[in-house]
This record gives structure tokens, C-alpha cells and sequence, in this order.
């Protein structure tokens, strides 16, 4: 899911109240936000002139400034959740972690760019959205759906803590390798000339990277003055829908400026959505029965689909923006994400906690009041 968190998970003590009601409000009606935020785009750049001169008029790189502002505004409250002092216990759980690694590193970029390319072989700057979209992994609203679904929260914590550093070291790589050399290999259209692998490594260490330290710097200080149970219970909430506004507001900018684009053709949306659809169905399914094989049992095996389903919209639309421009159709395609995947993952909730009574009866990860449920 898009990693715009509005609270910190905490245990669930009442894992029989239904998923949604389970949710923050803001999280709860999370697509009715991005809808809106749409919609005031829309009419901001419909009916307000000079919006375009206006957000273009101070740039950060090749990204305006508020538009900036906004992209790590979304990303700071989501890796101040992180707990970094944890990455080193996955260890001890080799077959998951390897798991993850390869499910989030090879299979989820090479099933999204072949996704792009059967669903979209027409559409260049939406397919390079969608194969940008796949590079970047889910690092903190996955945290959510996992404890909605009773899954191993600290398993889930050091995943997500590893997702972040990893994609310091290789967004940029796979970005390269899936937008010119594959289909080089396989003789496709590469990505057009405007693609710089080294505009890619910018984006990604202005707008993961700053946030990921201020993150770092902000839970190491709070912990360390104030305790753990101070930093997750008192401070995260009151900063985590920050990174709500954030999206939204950034939505707000990007649908000023596509107005016309969106306005014009609005069958793309759809085929955007379609391979979405398709990725988040594959994915979480392919990974949740790896899981079961691999004996891992209920709480890790719907961790790991979890973490392998949801993606870093936030990172994706970074990159696009500040590679492609604003107005492009890549960063349009960043944007449609978070509508399509939150609903889809509250139902993949729903098919966890279902597959949790029906395929581990006798699973001690699994609450009593989850196999006592109908």
C-alpha cells in the first residue's frame, strides 16, 4: 500500500472488530481523499490562470518547490517510523529474508515491467511510470494491513527497515536495467534520451534520502531522550498524517498541472489501474502461497505478502517528477497508484484473515478469535 501512514500500528487487542473500522479515519478514507485532492486539481487547473507559471516559478532540480515540499513531506513521517536498531534480528529467520529479498528485488520489478509491457505496449510514459512503480518497495504503510491481518509486526518492522536502506543501493540500478538495458535485450523500445540514470540517483537521494536520514536522526534522538514507548506512542501519532497531507497536497499540484492530459483521455486512468490490479493480485498471492511452502507459518507467511504486495508511491512519484517532469505522463501514473491499491489491499486483509482460519486451523500464530470468527 502507499506508504502514507497516518498512525503507528499497535497491537491489535481486538483482532475480531472488522478491518475498516480497525483504521484511522484518514486511513479509513484514504481513496475519498485522493478523489477529492483529484477533483481540486482539476478545477485549480482548469479555472485558476497562471497556475503553471506560478509552480514552476522556483524549482528545486527540476522539481518546483512546492511540489518538493510536498513529496517530502510524504516521505519523512514514514521512515521516522522505522525501527533502524532492529535490522540486524531478520537474521535469524534466513528463509525469510531471502524470501523477501528476492520477492521485492527480482520478482516485483520483472512482473510489473512485463505487466507494463503487455498492458500498456502503446503507452510509453505510462509503462515507464508502472516499471518505476514496481522498483519502489513498500516501507511503512505495509505496517498497517500487517497488523490488521495479525502478521508478525517486529518480522514486518525489520523488512520494511530493510526495504528502505536497499533502495538507496538499488533503485537507481534496476531503474537503468528495467528502462534501457532490458529492453535492449529483449528488442524493445528503451526509454526516450530524457532518461538519465544519474537523474534517477538524485531523485532518489534528494527525496529518500533526506527524509530517510532526518528519519534515522529523529528516532535515534526521541528514543534516546524520551524512550521508545514515548517515541511510538506519544510522537509518531501526532506527525504520522503528515505524510497524508503531504500526498494529497502533492496530488493537489500534479492534477493542476495535468488537467488537460487527464481531462482528455480519461479511459487512461483506467488502463493504468488495469496492470495495478493485476500486480497487486500475483504478488500477494504468489507470495502468501510461497510462505505456506516454505513452512514459515501464518503470522511471517502474510508478513511476507504483505511486504511484497504494497509499493512506495511516494518514492515512484518522486522519480518521476524530478526525471520526467510534472506534466508527464510517468508521474500520472505514480499518481493513480495510491487510489487503486488501497482498497484492493483492505480486501487482500479481508482474504488473509479468511485463509488464516480455513489453511492454519491449528496455527498457535494465528489469535483464537480470528479462527473463532465467521
Amino acid at each position: 500500500m502507499s506508504d502514507t501512514v497516518a498512525e503507528t500500528p499497535q497491537p491489535s487487542t481486538d483482532v475480531g472488530t472488522p478491518v475498516m473500522a480497525r483504521l484511522s479515519m484518514l486511513d479509513r478514507f484514504l481513496p475519498v481523499w485522493i478523489v477529492a485532492a483529484m477533483a481540486l486539481g482539476l478545477a485549480l487547473g482548469r479555472w485558476v490562470p497562471g497556475v503553471d507559471d506560478a509552480l514552476s516559478a522556483i524549482e528545486v532540480g527540476n522539481v518546483s518547490l512546492p511540489i518538493a515540499v510536498g513529496l517530502l513531506l510524504m516521505m519523512y513521517p514514514v521512515l521516522a517510523k522505522v525501527r533502524y536498531s532492529e535490522l540486524d534480528r531478520v537474521t535469524g529467520d534466513r528463509k525469510l529474508l531471502i524470501a523477501s529479498l528476492a520477492l521485492n528485488w527480482v520478482l516485483g520489478p520483472a512482473l510489473m515491467f512485463a505487466l507494463a509491457w503487455a498492458l500498456l505496449p502503446d503507452q510509453a510514459e505510462y509503462r515507464t511510470g508502472l516499471i518505476i512503480v514496481g522498483l519502489a518497495r513498500c516501507i511503512a504503510m505495509v505496517l498497517i494491513w500487517n497488523d490488521l491481518s495479525c502478521g508478525d509486526r517486529e518480522a514486518a518492522a525489520v523488512l520494511v527497515a530493510i526495504n528502505s536502506v536497499f533502495q538507496i543501493v538499488a533503485f537507481a540500478v534496476l531503474g537503468w536495467f528495467y528502462l534501457q538495458v532490458l529492453p535492449g535485450w529483449l528488442g524493445l523500445e528503451t526509454t526516450s534520451a530524457e532518461f538519465s540514470f544519474w537523474a534517477i540517483v538524485l531523485s532518489v537521494l534528494v527525496f529518500l534520502g533526506i527524509p530517510l536520514v532526518a528519519g534515522y536522526l529523529t528516532r535515534t534522538i526521541g528514543e534516546r531522550r524520551r524512550g521508545r514507548d514515548w517515541y511510538e506512542e506519544r510522537f509518531l501519532p501526532r506527525i504520522g498524517p503528515v505524510a497524508l497531507y503531504g500526498l494529497l497536497f502533492t496530488i493537489v499540484m500534479l492534477f493542476a498541472l495535468q488537467g488537460d492530459a487527464i481531462t482528455s483521455n480519461p479511459w487512461d486512468v483506467a488502463r493504468i489501474a488495469l496492470p495495478l490490479l493485476a500486480y497487486f493480485a500475483l504478488m500477494f498471492g504468489g507470495s502468501f502461497l510461497l510462505g505456506m511452502r516454505l513452512g514459515l507459518g501464518y503470522a511471517k507467511t502474510a508478513t511476507l505478502a504483505f511486504t511484497a504486495a504494497g509499493n512506495n508511491f511516494e518514492l515512484a512519484i518522486a522519480v518521476a517528477i524530478g526525471t520526467f517532469g510534472v506534466t508527464s505522463g510517468q508521474a500520472l501514473a505514480g499518481v493513480v497508484g495510491p487510489l487503486i491499491e488501497v482498497p484492493v489491499l483492505v480486501a487482500l486483509v479481508y482474504v488473509s484473515l479468511w485463509v488464516a482460519r480455513r489453511w492454519f486451523p491449528g496455527d498457535p500464530t494465528v489469535p483464537a478469535t480470528v479462527r473463532s470468527s465467521r
